[in-house]
């Protein structure tokens, strides 16, 4: 027989080792959800209707760090808003939110810790928004935080303490979770 035939996969030996060790499945932390319209005012008021229509939280509103003159940006003005949903809101958010790209996502959008980030064209591809002309179109980008059981050591207040490498997520766990998991199709780029 051929030993060749019976080699494993990469993802296969993934999938096996987390079916050993529940505790090295990752889940999703946090979901982010960015616009920036690039101005204060009127249409940064509409942004954060979008966001808190789609999460129903309060979004929150980030200033310029520096001025750019080429752009009329000042430093202090309010030019974008952001939400973090967490726990399972986060899963609901995120379901929702990849039915605007197909459920397909390009592999360069994994970072090495396993977090992943894609852009929304047009908000009203995500289902149950509807067009509202008052309001008009915007974009938006997406960053989905990946961890595993145990990441809240590097967090806590009271000893505190780093993650071990071994307990990182990498790129390909995080691919393998994404398709397995959140029922993704992972592009891979030619090139």
């Amino acid at each position: 027989m051929n030993s060749e035939l019976y080699t494993l996969s990469a993802e296969d030996e993934i999938i096996q080792r987390w079916k050993k060790n529940p505790v090295l499945v990752p889940r999703v932390h946090s979901v982010t959800l960015h616009i920036c319209p690039g101005r204060s005012g009127e249409i940064l008021q509409k942004a954060s209707m979008i966001l808190q229509e789609l999460t129903n939280q309060k979004p929150v509103i980030h200033k310029a760090k520096r001025t750019i003159r080429n752009f009329g940006i000042r430093k202090g003005e309010p030019i974008a808003v952001s939400v973090t949903v967490r726990g399972k809101k986060a899963l609901e958010v995120l379901d929702r939110i990849v039915e605007a790209v197909g459920r397909k996502i390009k592999a360069k959008s994994f970072d090495e810790f396993g977090n992943f980030s894609f852009g929304i064209k047009e908000h009203i591809d995500i289902p149950g928004i509807k067009y509202k002309a008052e309001i008009g179109v915007f974009g938006m980008d997406v960053n989905v935080s990946l961890e595993r059981i145990g990441y809240r050591v590097k967090r806590r207040r009271i000893k505190r303490n780093h993650v071990p490498r071994r307990h990182l997520l990498s790129k390909e766990e995080a691919i393998v979770f994404a398709k397995n998991y959140l029922n993704l199709e992972i592009i891979e780029e030619e090139g």
